[in-house]
């Protein structure tokens, strides 16, 4: 039985086709697969190749790949591989090609043509043949006979285009056109018919796409050759402008398409601005090669600014003159600019860094250099343990190898001395160590009056030191020596230390002795038998040192007795003052003369502010029915405060004059609120009604009733411990005590 698929090829490539149902498919089906592949095309490995040609295998499922051959591949493979019959191949066709359908079974089959269809030609036109057609009896005596197949095919074909059949038409219409000519018949098989019917169709196709294809290189090239004797069309001409210019050519009318002709002008016009594009990319690289060629003329340096070389380059006469440079945009010229000045800033700092690797070689050469001139030094000892910059400067001071040290960075001629003279003092621990045990062996101890040959001396005495270099040992001896003076003077330090704070210990004893108490008229031969058994006595070690102490404490006992004196004679002098009955004694004014008072920079403003504040005391009075002290006492209080802040200022502001002050200011306060005598006392409510009782203070003019509220006042004084009276000094009184109303006793 044949099979109903064919097997066909398209560029290359098989595909197979169903001759029933017309459906076509790359995958082979399985009535013309072999047994093999029929065996393999259930597995769900495959089989393919890699570009180099090497085969491999992968799975469809695990999506995995291997190069060797999986086992389940190799025994499927193996059970197809048993003798099976051999089966007729499917015919096979090529599109648009030859046949390739086996002669053997054409043979056979155009010679079982006769017999197979031979009942079938002798139907009336009232039956149906093979191909479903109702036709008339035809007469198979005058059937074409061709002696091979491709003879018959090309002898249909020549009917089909006899016949002008058209490659749309279907099979059933091209049947009805031909098959009363004799020709149709050249085929025997039907199936040999269609396929030779298709094989022509697509013939005719690829003709008429070839014919169409060169009619239309004809007509784009004539279209373009048209369009070139229009200059006036340039590239960004539209096809509604170009149309009226070329309506009028005999190659316009040559296509009555009108799509066609738009779609040949916008061609001409892409390839118009293809041109333009390529035309200006050269003009413009030109232009930005001339441009780099400007911008090295100018001499900028990498520094310049965009402002600057701006105004440059738009003054070049070249510049302005050749038109290819109006191609170029701001920002081109921007660009060119920026790389321009990238180059000079990498040639810059390559140049740069030349001279910096050039700078450190020489900075180290240098380096090197003098560490040599060291090595020398150091060679011909004068550089060792000890030495000092002082004493090597002035040997190398002149010496090219120093002077080119000078001012580089890094390591400095006194730091690289350092590092020399660090290795010496290296070296010179390890034989001091030697001498120190030398020294302990011995149980030599070195003094501040030890000298350099009675160290030698003991050094010379041992093995360990007696090979040693004199200068080494010189230089040994003289930190030893210098360690032991340092130790010396250190005790003598801590043993003077020790002396006063046992001088200040007697002071303390003899100052807080108190039977008899010592006073600034004590003598120090009554005041030794007292002090005699005390250890401090004892652990001062001459009696002028004592007496030293005694004195101190004397002299510390009259300078306060003067202070309290001085206070004393500040106090009668203030006291005076208010009373208005002082007289200055020849002796204040000689300390007067002695000693100015300095000037009070803030007194203007102080003034004025005590000005104010009477002011508004003042107005404060006069508003709550309450008088303001008489003139009197205002004035007596300030120049009070005036006076006590003078005699301050000359006694220079002394530590116990401020609580004195305050001890006392309450009593003369008192005193100075008292009205003067025959000065009318104001109603304070008696003579109202429902009048409380109360009176001013100070009012009743009783002595006993005064010294009753100073007690008082000392009292409160005592308790709160406050100076209430020292800060009111400092300003002008608020009238708050004259003003203030007490309750009857």
């Amino acid at each position: 039985m044949a099979s109903i698929w064919s097997q066909a090829e398209s560029n290359g490539r098989t595909y197979y086709y169903n001759t029933i149902t017309k459906a076509t498919q790359w995958t082979k089906p399985e009535e013309l697969m072999t047994p093999s592949e029929r065996a393999l095309a259930n597995q769900p490995w495959k089989q393919h190749t890699s570009p180099d040609g090497r085969p491999y295998w992968y799975h469809s499922e695990t999506k995995a790949t291997t190069w060797e051959m999986p086992e389940v591949y190799k025994n499927a493979l193996a059970q197809s591989s048993q003798p099976t019959k051999p089966q007729i191949p499917a015919p096979q066709f090529v599109a648009g090609g030859t046949s390739s359908f086996s002669s053997q079974p054409q043979q056979r089959d155009r010679d079982d043509y006769g017999e197979r269809i031979g009942q079938d030609r002798q139907i009336g036109y009232g039956q149906m043949d093979v191909n479903g057609t109702r036709g008339a009896t035809f007469d198979t005596q005058n059937d074409p006979n061709y002696a091979t197949f491709e003879e018959g095919e090309a002898a249909f074909i020549s009917l089909l285009r006899r016949q002008k059949v058209q490659p749309d038409w279907s099979w059933e219409q091209t049947m009805r056109a031909t098959i009363k000519d004799p020709q149709y018949r050249a085929l025997k098989d039907p199936k040999d018919r269609k396929a030779a019917f298709e094989k022509y169709a697509v013939e005719v196709r690829l003709q008429e796409k070839d014919r169409a294809k060169e009619r239309l290189a004809k007509l784009r090239a004539d279209f373009g050759t048209m369009l070139r004797r229009h200059p006036e069309i340039k590239h960004y001409t539209r096809w509604k402008t170009a149309r009226p210019m070329i309506e009028g050519e005999t190659i316009f009318r040559s296509t009555n398409d009108d799509t066609e002709r738009k779609q040949l002008f916008e061609e001409y016009i892409i390839e118009l601005k293809k041109t333009h594009i390529e035309r200006e990319a050269v003009t413009r690289k030109s232009a930005m090669d001339e441009l780099v060629h400007i911008l090295k003329g100018l001499n900028l340096e990498p520094y310049t600014r965009w402002a600057e070389a701006h105004d440059m380059i738009q003054s070049e006469e070249k510049f302005k003159e050749d038109t290819k440079f109006q191609t170029l945009s701001k920002s081109d010229i921007l660009t060119a600019f920026e790389n321009h000045i990238k180059s000079l800033e990498r040639t810059f700092n390559d140049e740069r860094q030349r001279e910096k690797i050039s700078k450190v070689r020489r900075e180290r050469q240098n380096r090197d250099r003098f560490l040599d001139l060291l090595s020398e030094l150091r060679a011909a000892g004068k550089i060792k343990a000890g030495t000092k910059w002082m004493t090597i400067h002035p040997e190398i001071k002149d010496d090219p190898r120093y002077t080119n040290m000078l001012g580089q960075p890094g390591s400095t001629p006194l730091d690289l001395f350092w590092d020399v003279v660090e290795e010496e003092e290296r070296a010179l621990r390890l034989v001091r160590n030697d001498v120190y045990d030398v020294l302990e062996d011995k149980r030599y101890e070195i003094t501040p009056k030890t000298t350099l040959e009675e160290f030698l001396s003991v050094m010379s005495t041992d093995r360990r030191t007696s090979n040693l270099p004199h200068d080494t040992l010189d230089i040994i001896f003289a930190r030893l020596l210098e360690k032991v003076v340092r130790r010396t003077e250190d005790d003598k330090h801590a043993s003077e230390r020790h002396q006063r704070r046992a001088i200040d210990a007697l002071r303390s004893k003899i100052k807080h002795l108190s039977s008899p108490p010592v006073t600034a008229s004590t003598a120090w031969e009554t005041i030794r038998p007292q002090i005699a058994h005390l250890d401090e006595f004892k652990s001062l070690e001459s009696d002028d040192i004592r007496k030293q102490a005694f004195e101190k404490v004397i002299r510390r006992l009259r300078e306060k007795e003067e202070d309290v004196a001085e206070r004393e004679r500040s106090k009668r002098d203030r006291r005076e003052m208010r009373n208005g009955h002082h007289e200055p004694r020849e002796r204040d004014h000689h300390r007067d003369r002695a000693r100015t008072p300095e000037p009070d920079i803030y007194e203007a403003e102080r003034r004025k502010a005590m000005a104010d504040r009477e002011r508004q005391y003042n107005y404060k009075a006069g508003a709550t029915g309450l008088s303001p002290p008489p003139p009197a006492a205002r004035s007596r209080d300030r120049h009070e405060r005036l006076g006590s802040r003078g005699e301050r200022e000359r006694r220079g502001g002394h530590r116990y004059a401020d609580a004195d002050e305050g001890r006392d200011g309450g009593r003369e306060r008192l005193f100075a609120t008292r009205p003067a005598r025959g000065e009318r006392e104001l109603d304070y409510g008696e003579s109202r009604a429902g009048g409380s009782g109360r009176r001013r203070r100070g009012s009743d003019g009783s002595e006993g009733s005064a010294r009753k509220r100073v007690r008082r006042e000392e009292r409160k004084r005592e308790k709160t411990k406050t100076p209430e009276v020292v800060k009111e000094e400092v300003g002008l009184r608020s009238g708050s005590e004259e003003g203030e109303m007490v309750e009857d006793d």
